[in-house]
This record gives structure tokens, C-alpha cells and sequence, in this order.
């Protein structure tokens, strides 16, 4: 398709990156997701209360589970579950990516360094980690009015650094950087001056029947942690003590900025585009169709949109892909204007939920391979995605991907009408293929497909991807949305 042919462009780079320096773990990407749709009027359920009452036609709502996954959703003003025309359409994402997590027991001391063990998370390029200033984030558990509460945290100083060996001592790094996982790759944070810092019980707990000095469940925060870590997350939240942290779970992430490159500002770099841009580009996508109140009162569809957590290490987990978050929110969907008093005893609403799975479509977006100029012998000569030129449908015969000719006629119908350009990606025979979301969601729901923008470096601790696509993914999404409900029919099986 001819550039001439798109639509009036829209530069969402500077918010994207914006959106990327606040979301440097799982948890703060679903607090900036959550904003940008509280701002556009969505309303915030709880999980473990009733929908019946809560949600009504032409309603925008959000549920988060584990504070890093999140389900949105618009329902339809024409939403009938016993109507032939209703039914889901859904784009799937993932909040998480390649990282390095504290260990439960952090505190190493070494050659006169304090360091921190960490534990790989996912499958990340990790030689790209050593020598870059490494920050820390993610959610802190502290005593708080007899509660234990949730805070969000981000150091956002450059604390960490895991060196690299100098070549003087090491003559073949240039030509394979090899290293060891669990010796090589500990971050230090400052110089051991080894001070003396005794445990005392936490100002929460009770002294009624317990002897403090006999007995504790596990090692106390101060034993399992450098207290240097303790006292900057004590400061930063605006805590009395360090022993009012009851436990965390931290990140290190890069401290160099996302930020905007290239000649013309055209290129993003930074880390998380995997597959932090598929979360961003759906939620905006989300938050301006739920501005179209015409389209919405018109639509016998439910429009979701959803981002899980723990997709780089199987999506197994509470509030992944392959949990029952999304199928429980699309099947308690399926009964919300049913009566109570009769209609949920008929042995027909199961069915009315199976036969809305089988109409539903999911697009997984993920992002995609790029072709690298200094690798290009790596790709199959056909299926060069290229930065900046499309959304990229991802194609794989083992299934790795999910996407068919009915997706295929069915995106493409989309596309054009949304005038947005697409391109190919299939893998070498000879090469492995990475998969993704979209096969494990399939198989619970229904039809999918998989697609993404094209990046460098996937994996890396600083990928690259293009600002044009956002605009294209953008509009695809808003496409799909907005006329999935006309578009059901249009493929015949």
C-alpha cells in the first residue's frame, strides 16, 4: 500500500516514551495504564464482587489482578448474550519482560564490594546488562495502621553495575562474551564499610506471647538485605523505620532513559518495547474509542482489551495468559443481565458463554522481528519486516503463531480500511521461533491471530522500534474495535 494512501499522521512518540519512564516494572506499567483510562472515565471493579449491578450497556470499566495485569473493557449499548450478533473482540499484550529480580536473601559482600544476587527473569540478551547504571523498582509490602500495604516504588538513581572483566585480562571477549550466571553477573552498589545493625521486631507485631530473641518465622528484612537498600526505600516512601517493611519485590531496570533517536527523532530506544508497546498502543486505542458514543450504542459487541503479566516466562502464573483471569471476567460477561432469580439456573447460559467464545476473535499483539542490517543473512528473504513501514502479522506453521487465512482475510479487511500497511514475518526453517500469548488464549477462547511492530534487539536492555508504527498499530486496533461487529460474517469457514 501506497504511503500516499494513509491517514493524516499522529506522533505518539513523545507520549510513548513518557509512558515507558514510568512503567519500569510490570506493576507501575498497570498504574500508568490505569490513569490514561480513569482519565477517559473508565471505572475500576472488583474482582471479587458481583458484576450484575455494576456493569451496563455502554459502560467502560477496568479490573487489575496482582497489580500487574489489567482487563478493560466497553461494553457494547446493543450487548445481548443471547443474540446472534454478540459477541468479544479482544487484543491481548504483555506487561513484563526480560529483568533481573532481587533475590529473596540479596545481601553479598565481596573483594570489599556490597552487591545485591539477583535472579534472570525471562530469556534477555543478558551481556547487554554489564557496565550500564542499573536503577531499582517495583512494590514494597509495609506495616501500615495494622495493615500490611502495597506502594509502588522507583529509585530512579543509577545505583547498580555489574562490570565486565578488562580485556587486558581476557583477550577473546571481542570475540564471545562468555560469562557465568551466577558469578559474574552480581551487581555491586557501593564499598563494604560493614556496619553493625541489630534486627529489632517490627512495630506492628504484638508482644503478647512471643519471645523475639527465641523464635522468627524467617530472617528479618535487615539480615536478608544490605541496609543501605533498606534505608533509600525507607526514605523514599517516607517510612519511621526500615522494620516498617514487611518484604518487596524488586527490579533492576537500566537508569538511561527511553528516549527518542535517530537523524529525525524517528527511532525509540530503549528497553521494555517488548512488549511495553503493545500495552500502550492498546490502551490508547482503547481510551479514544471509548469518545466515539455513537459507534459504542451501535455495537452488539463487547470491545477488551488485555495485558498480562509472566508472558517471558510461560504465562502460567495468577494473572497470566494461560490463567483463568481473562476467561473468568469474558464468561462472568456472558451472565451479567441475566435474572438471578431464574435465568441463572437455566442450563442454557452455558451455552450462551460457548457459543460467544466460539464468535470472538483475539488479535495477540507482541512485537516482531525487525530485519537487522548487520544480520540480514538471519532472516527468510520474503519476510523482512521493516522498522517504520507497518504492522507486522507473525506466521508460523507449527503454531508457534496463531494467525490463518481467516485471520489473515479478516486483519487485512481491517487494515485497509483503516488504511494501515502490513507486513510478513516467517522464520528461517533452520531457525527457532519465539511464540507468544495468542496460542494459549486461542485455546481457551476462540479464532485469534498474532501480530506486533517490528523492533531491534529484542531482548535486549535497550531495543529499538520506530515511532510511525505506534500510529499504525494505533489505528489498526481502533479498527478492529470499531468494526469487528459489522465484520464477523465476513469470512465463511
Amino acid at each position: 500500500m501506497s504511503n500516499d494512501n494513509l491517514k493524516a499522521s499522529t506522533n505518539y512518540g513523545d507520549d510513548f516514551v513518557q509512558f515507558l519512564n514510568q512503567s519500569p516494572t510490570p506493576f507501575h506499567a498497570i498504574h500508568s495504564m490505569s490513569q490514561i483510562l480513569e482519565n477517559k472515565g473508565f471505572k475500576k471493579l472488583d474482582e471479587t464482587l458481583p458484576f450484575h449491578g455494576n456493569v451496563e450497556a455502554n459502560g467502560k470499566y477496568y479490573i487489575t489482578r496482582n497489580g500487574s495485569s489489567i482487563v478493560s473493557f466497553v461494553v457494547g449499548g446493543k450487548w445481548d448474550p443471547t443474540s446472534k450478533e454478540s459477541s468479544f473482540s479482544i487484543i491481548g499484550s504483555h506487561t513484563d519482560s526480560p529483568v533481573l529480580k532481587l533475590k529473596p536473601v540479596s545481601k553479598v559482600s565481596k573483594e570489599g564490594f556490597k552487591q545485591i544476587a539477583i535472579e534472570l527473569y525471562g530469556g534477555g540478551i543478558w551481556h547487554t546488562w554489564f557496565d550500564q547504571p542499573l536503577s531499582c523498582a517495583g512494590r514494597v509490602f509495609v506495616h501500615e495502621n495494622g495493615k500490611i500495604q502495597s506502594k509502588l516504588i522507583n529509585l530512579n538513581i543509577p545505583l547498580f553495575k555489574i562490570p565486565t572483566l578488562a580485556i587486558h585480562f581476557d583477550g577473546k571477549q571481542n570475540a564471545s562474551f562468555a560469562f557465568d550466571k551466577q558469578s559474574n553477573m552480581v551487581p555491586f552498589f557501593t564499598k563494604d564499610s560493614k556496619p553493625k545493625v541489630k534486627a529489632t521486631k517490627s512495630c506492628c507485631d504484638s508482644d503478647e506471647g512471643m519471645d523475639y530473641d527465641a523464635f522468627q518465622s524467617i530472617k528479618s528484612m535487615v539480615e536478608r538485605h544490605h541496609v543501605e537498600i533498606l534505608d533509600l526505600i525507607k526514605e523514599d516512601l517516607k517510612l519511621k523505620s526500615v522494620e516498617d517493611i514487611d518484604d518487596f519485590e524488586l527490579i533492576l531496570y537500566p537508569n538511561q532513559p527511553s528516549t527518542l533517536g535517530g537523524l529525525k527523532k524517528e527511532f525509540v530506544f530503549s528497553a521494555r518495547l517488548d512488549n511495553l508497546t503493545s500495552c500502550f498502543t492498546s490502551v490508547t486505542a482503547m481510551s479514544q474509542i471509548a469518545d466515539n458514543k455513537e459507534s459504542i450504542a451501535n455495537d452488539h459487541t463487547i470491545r477488551v482489551s488485555a495485558s498480562f503479566d509472566y508472558e517471558e516466562v510461560g504465562s502460567a502464573q495468577n494473572g497470566g495468559a494461560d490463567s483463568n483471569f481473562l476467561p473468568n471476567i469474558l464468561e462472568r460477561l456472558s451472565f451479567v443481565y441475566a435474572n438471578k432469580e431464574k435465568d441463572l439456573e437455566s442450563p442454557l447460559l452455558k451455552s450462551y458463554e460457548k457459543e460467544l467464545f466460539a464468535k470472538s476473535f483475539i488479535v495477540s499483539s507482541d512485537v516482531a522481528h525487525g530485519v537487522n542490517p548487520n544480520y540480514s543473512e538471519w532472516y527468510e528473504n520474503n519476510h523482512k519486516p521493516h522498522l517504520g513501514e507497518g504492522v507486522v502479522l507473525k506466521i508460523n506453521a507449527n503454531q508457534r503463531y496463531t494467525t490463518n487465512g481467516y485471520g489473515m482475510a479478516l486483519i487485512k479487511k481491517i487494515a485497509k480500511e483503516s488504511r494501515v500497511p502490513l507486513q510478513l514475518f516467517v522464520v528461517k526453517n533452520a531457525a527457532p521461533c519465539g511464540s507468544t500469548i495468542g496460542p494459549m488464549l486461542a485455546q481457551r477462547i476462540g479464532k485469534a491471530l498474532d501480530l506486533g511492530n517490528a523492533i531491534l534487539s529484542m531482548h535486549s536492555i535497550n531495543e529499538t522500534g520506530h515511532v510511525d508504527d505506534l500510529e499504525h498499530q494505533i489505528n489498526l486496533f481502533k479498527g478492529f474495535w470499531e468494526s469487528y461487529d459489522n465484520l464477523q460474517d465476513l469470512v465463511q469457514l
